[in-house]
């Protein structure tokens, strides 16, 4: 396996998302770019974590509990408008959501599932942090 050589290695990812086995793939997915990640359950969580602590770039959900991602994205661009990027995942049809997406405020869109060279390609786009994929096999593992 290759490694990723990061630009900047104190990365600060924030990953809002709800089902326990998309977490889990979504942060071994991380991993492979050498990247980590803390996690949120609902956009009330992410909110709360960003009062907390600076974050460079939050992939969001869109279907979470409590508060969805659309709604976190508005807030999020109302209260830190200089914020973090953000970068929605999600399973939702991409010709039905892109927009509303970009509308709410995201940064940037992928649609599920998501491969480590695509995720690799949108943290560079949106944060020039990583020079490519970690993995030479990569699979779509972030579902």
């Amino acid at each position: 396996m290759m490694r990723t050589m990061l630009a900047r290695p104190t990365l600060n990812i924030l990953l809002a998302e709800d089902n326990p086995v998309s977490q889990k793939m979504a942060l071994i997915v991380l991993r492979k770019l050498g990247l980590e990640a803390d996690t949120a359950q609902n956009g009330q969580e992410v909110l709360i974590a960003l009062e907390e602590h600076p974050y460079d770039l939050v992939l969001m959900d869109i279907q979470m509990p409590e508060m969805d991602g659309i709604e976190a994205t508005r807030i999020i661009r109302k209260r830190w408008p200089q914020g973090p990027k953000i970068i929605v995942v999600t399973s939702f049809e991409p010709d039905m959501c892109r927009e509303l997406c970009y509308n709410a405020g995201a940064d940037d869109y992928l649609n599920k599932p998501v491969q480590i060279d695509e995720l690799g390609a949108a943290i560079k786009r949106n944060l020039g942090a990583i020079a490519s994929p970690a993995a030479a096999d990569a699979q779509a593992l972030f579902v």
